[in-house]
């Protein structure tokens, strides 16, 4: 087994690329299977098991109550384990074959509205010194370019042409895109780097973002930092830079941007990942339908 789940954690960071977070929390949940399997079927490794052993995984996460959501991220570990099994000729039938995921509750993300996005702007305008500089060129980035929280905070400074008005981000799977920048942001940024270039003993020299020591930022400072300004201008619960991101998406396909562009800008494999977004975007045109059509007068 233990040889099986090393070529398994190859296949995940070298082939698949993944993060070593996600390739950490699909070995734990074999390992979670295996153990389970261990102690109620007296089985040592998982190869061999059956649809009926992984059903009884199921009912015990379920009575223990994890979440279906969580159960369904165990799952999807599992199915990629024996989808590599089965592609490394290891097992002859995969055992997730005929699998469905458990139902859950759809969280639909609210985004900010463009008042609440203008009033916090223009409040936040005028400001000054480095981290208030900082700080607003944050909020312009994710809110003009989409983009995810770790592609800002690992975001390079050679990556960053203003010439050509274009940013060079790192996504997911370590996949590159290009996404313009606004010229109103463009000018944002150099007066950020203006500000940066006083910044002494600068460690994380190649980072775009740093702090007033010269370091990286953390993924919890940019998480406060947007919860913390977003909270002066909007009473939604959630305020974090994901919400920016689907800020992003749907003011975008609200003011008639195509799908498949957006698509682009975000950096999804899909239109399915992107299709999630339009329901604000339909809502705008439900209302202007209801508006505008002389049978609803």
């Amino acid at each position: 087994m233990k040889a099986n789940k090393d070529a398994f954690q190859d296949y995940l960071e070298l082939e698949k690329k993944y993060s070593s977070h996600t390739v950490a929390a699909y070995l734990n949940d074999i390992f979670s299977f295996e153990e389970f399997n261990k102690l109620r079927f007296e089985q040592d490794g998982v190869e061999g098991v059956n649809y009926s052993q992984i059903r009884s995984w199921i009912v015990f996460l379920v009575d223990e109550g994890i979440s279906n959501v969580s159960v369904n991220r165990k799952m999807s570990s599992l199915k990629a384990f024996y989808k590599f099994l089965l592609k490394t000729k290891q097992i002859d039938v995969n055992p997730m074959l005929k699998h469905k995921a458990l139902k859950t509750p759809k969280n639909v993300q609210i985004p900010f509205s463009e008042k609440e996005l203008g009033d916090l702007m223009q409040e936040i305008d005028s400001s000054v010194g480095f981290e208030e500089i900082r700080d607003k060129l944050i909020v312009d980035l994710f809110y003009t370019t989409g983009m995810r929280r770790a592609e800002l905070i690992n975001l390079m400074l050679y990556n960053v042409d203003l010439s050509s008005g274009a940013i060079k981000v790192l996504g997911k799977r370590n996949k590159e895109r290009i996404i313009p920048i606004l010229p109103v942001v463009v000018g944002g940024i150099r007066v950020y780097l203006n500000e940066r270039s006083f910044v002494e003993n600068i460690s994380d020299a190649d980072y775009f973002f740093i702090s007033k020591k010269g370091l990286k930022l953390s993924e919890s400072f940019v998480y406060r930092l947007i919860n913390s300004y977003f909270s002066r201008v909007s009473e939604k619960v959630k305020k974090s830079p994901h919400v920016l991101r689907h800020t992003f998406a749907t003011h975008l396909l609200n003011n008639g941007a195509d799908l498949n562009s957006v698509k682009e800008l975000l950096g999804h494999s899909s239109l399915a990942s992107t299709q999630v977004y339009t329901h604000n975007s339909l809502a705008e045109l439900k209302k202007a339908y209801n508006d505008a059509h002389p049978r609803n007068k």
